[in-house]
């Protein structure tokens, strides 16, 4: 089957022109480590061993995946943002690319296909790379930019868990703080702006700017070659390319190194400037500020004197660059610190010379600030990745994710403004995230915060559930619509957002009470459906446990865990035979009756396949969706409390006989003969979707020309969730 998803204006459409919402998911948390040796983040034995690893049973087994895509079928997602890092592809060394784990992710993609997943590719990074604390390239990078990894814990150029005293410690969230010490800031300045700053430091006759970045290009592309020589999954299954996962300006625009800039949101544990990181980078000890974070946001709580005792981050003269065979220029001196050989700083003395050296483009004079950076420095990357996609899949959608929160590249207009463009953001509500509780009390309206629009941050505080709801639909709005203003007329997807599952110190796993997990994912949920948004959230990991959530950096966002329950069947159904569910008259197969309008609609009675997922908060997750809609979608969303699912649409023309609007219809919270359906025109009935033995429940509606509007009603809410009424609660 051809998908033939193509973009009309801010809209996906298939081939019978219906509007598609992708309603998805990111597969795979497990992608970020390696399978052999299998070692999570938590995991000290073989962890420098880098070379030596192999991706190539991620996510997870060919024997194990229609396990997982049918859940994932199941639970009513038809997008999945595919978790590759450049590591997976070239651990090895410069150019030796693993063809097992391409190999093993071409097949995981022929089995998605044929539960006709939309599927696009994601280059994930975190912090840089599992070496900096996080995901993404290869060890043998770290080395080329002159940095020792082993160093790093000492002279905290990098938090990685597994160097942490005791890493089941690990502190939450902590390990994105790397993006602002020595490591990621040296790294990723020099993977943008290596040739402006770092112009010295030069491997096998280039820059380290394209060194690296022909390298993690050069890797995507090679993939995508080897795709293309499988054939059959461009546009059949895989519909994009992402550009990069959360990409970071390292020191890039930095005004002064010797301050926290004012922008910094994050701030947690020790918090060193640019220069205390440099310092303690080469061995200086440093008294540093150390910070928390609280219900409202990070506060100041104390210092700590950090102190390497004579020890650098930065790699040893005695390094064999051989190893990798790589000639580094002999201007390029190991065991220094690269940004004392280009004259910031005096390490004689330990002065600091030039505090404003990454504040303006050496070319043009020019201040960098955060637009400058997205509009010169990402954008001169992105073309470049998305020259190498297109030049082995001409007519993939490029999915640009610039940096996070910040303000979208000005493309409108432009020779940049593609028509097969997509914009990616990512969200998150940063309280939850943080604090790993959901507060129905209050939150904040962070995205308005970092936008200025208000005189003080205590007037983005919003009190109660409706408050916080709505708020959460504001800022995607408003997201969305930069994209609009900045980019020009494209479609909008969040690849990212979620909830943590381990809130209040993991007290679910003890009790089994996951609902304050359920409100944060359905307010989650609510804001993506009522700023009418697609989405892939954050994430599926096959192997999440509660001792260790996701297996990486203590994060726990799964919606599914090997050590929770099974997804039940609706109790009327356990006991049902098999049969495909049809319209039917005359039929002597045991049915059950629903109202439509005057009418009685006999169903055949079926049951899906057993279900062996290990769900969790699955009220709020696993919702109605539509699937394709006849026409314009104007609205739609689920209001979990009154298990009522509501949708409008615009249409020119009727739909036609073999195109009607479709809905995604759960039975886990629609069982058969226990809702009503109510539509303004035109007729519906129920029928089957039957993806590879997994059969879901599919409502069809031929909605006339005009405006018109449905509703589907359940008879009652599942069990065992005390929600309260949300305008009760704040307004």
């Amino acid at each position: 089957m051809v998908l033939q998803l193509h973009i009309e204006g801010t809209v996906f459409r298939d081939s019978e022109n219906r509007e598609v919402t992708l309603h998805g998911i990111n597969l795979a948390g497990d992608a970020k480590l390696p399978s052999t040796p299998d070692v999570a983040s938590h995991v000290k034995e073989n962890f420098f061993d880098g070379d030596n690893v192999s991706f190539a049973a991620r996510p997870f087994s060919l024997e194990e995946a229609p396990k997982h895509f049918s859940r994932l079928r199941r639970w009513g997602y038809n997008t999945i943002r595919y978790i590759f890092t450049w590591e997976a592809l070239e651990h090895a060394g410069p150019g030796k690319y693993d063809e097992d784990f391409i190999q093993h992710s071409i097949s995981l993609l022929r089995i998605a296909k044929q539960y006709q997943f939309y599927v696009f590719m994601d280059p994930h990074q975190d912090v840089w790379s599992r070496f900096t604390g996080g995901s993404g390239a290869p060890m043998w990078t770290i080395y080329a930019c002159g940095l020792d990894p082993k160093k790093f814990r000492v002279t905290e150029a990098a938090l990685v868990q597994n160097t942490w005293p005791d890493p089941a410690k690990f502190p939450k969230m902590i390990w994105a703080t790397s993006y602002t010490r020595l490591a990621c800031q040296a790294i990723f300045t020099m993977f943008w702006a290596g040739k402006q700053f770092t112009p010295l430091a030069v491997i096998d006759g280039m820059n380290i700017q394209d060194y690296l970045q022909g390298h993690f290009i050069g890797a995507c592309k090679h993939l995508a070659v080897r795709m293309k020589e499988a054939g059959n999954l461009d546009k059949e299954v895989i519909i994009g390319w992402e550009s990069m996962n959360e990409p970071n300006r390292g020191m890039v625009g930095l005004q002064d190194v010797s301050i926290i800039p004012p922008e910094q949101q994050l701030k947690l544990g020790t918090t060193p400037t640019a220069w205390q990181a440099i310092l303690t980078g080469s061995g200086r000890a440093c008294q540093i500020e150390t910070w928390g974070f609280g219900g409202m946001g990070p506060y100041k709580s104390g210092s700590e004197l950090v102190d390497p005792e004579g020890e650098t981050a930065w790699l040893s003269p005695s390094f064999d660059d051989s190893r990798y065979g790589w000639k580094r220029s002999p201007e390029w001196k190991l065991g220094e610190c690269i940004w004392a050989q280009h004259g910031v700083w005096d390490p004689a003395t330990d002065t600091l010379l030039k505090n404003n050296y990454f504040a303006k483009d050496p070319s043009t004079g020019a201040t960098i600030d955060h637009e400058y950076f997205t509009n010169h420095y990402f954008m001169g990357y992105y073309r470049r990745y998305k020259d190498a996609v297109r030049s082995v899949f001409p007519e993939t959608i490029m999915f640009c994710q610039p940096p996070v929160l910040e303000i979208p590249p000005s493309l409108q207009g432009t020779s940049d403004d593609d028509p097969n463009m997509v914009y990616a953001p990512h969200w998150y509500d940063g309280v939850t995230l943080m604090n790993k509780k959901w507060n129905r009390l209050y939150n904040v309206d962070v995205f308005g915060v970092l936008r200025h629009r208000y005189l003080t941050p205590a007037f983005a505080v919003k009190i109660g559930e409706r408050a916080i709801r709505n708020c959460f639909r504001d800022q995607l709005a408003a997201i969305k619509k930069e994209g609009l203003d900045y980019m020009g007329t494209h479609p909008c997807v969040f690849t990212e957002f979620g909830v943590p599952y381990d809130m209040d110190n993991g007290a679910a796993y003890k009790n089994g009470d996951y609902t304050s997990q359920i409100l944060a994912m359905d307010a989650n949920m609510f804001g993506m459906e009522a700023s009418k948004n697609n989405f892939t959230l954050w994430n599926y990991t096959a192997s999440n446990s509660h001792q260790w959530g996701d297996q990486w950096n203590g994060e726990d966002l799964s919606i599914a865990s090997t050590d929770d329950q099974s997804l039940p069947l609706p109790s009327p159904y356990n006991n049902a035979s098999s049969e495909s569910l049809s319209m039917s008259s005359g039929s002597e197969t045991p049915t059950s009756t629903m109202t439509k309008g005057n009418d009685s609609v006999r169903l055949l009675r079926r049951v899906d396949e057993p279900e062996s997922g290990h769900y969790r908060a699955a009220q709020a997750y696993i919702r109605p969706t539509p699937v394709g809609t006849h026409g314009n979608l104007t609205s739609y969303g689920f209001d979990l409390r009154r298990n009522e699912f509501k949708m409008a649409v615009s249409a020119q023309t009727p739909a036609a006989e073999r195109a009607p609007t479709e809905v995604f219809l759960p039975t886990y919270h629609f069982e058969r003969g226990h809702f009503d359906v109510k539509v303004s025109g035109g007729r519906w009935d129920l029928d089957v979707d039957d993806y590879q033995g997994t059969v879901t429940q599919r409502l069809r509606w031929w909605n006339p020309a005009g405006e018109h509007t449905m509703s589907v009603k359940a008879s009652s809410r599942r069990e065992g969730l005390s929600l309260g009424k949300a305008e009760e609660e704040g307004m």
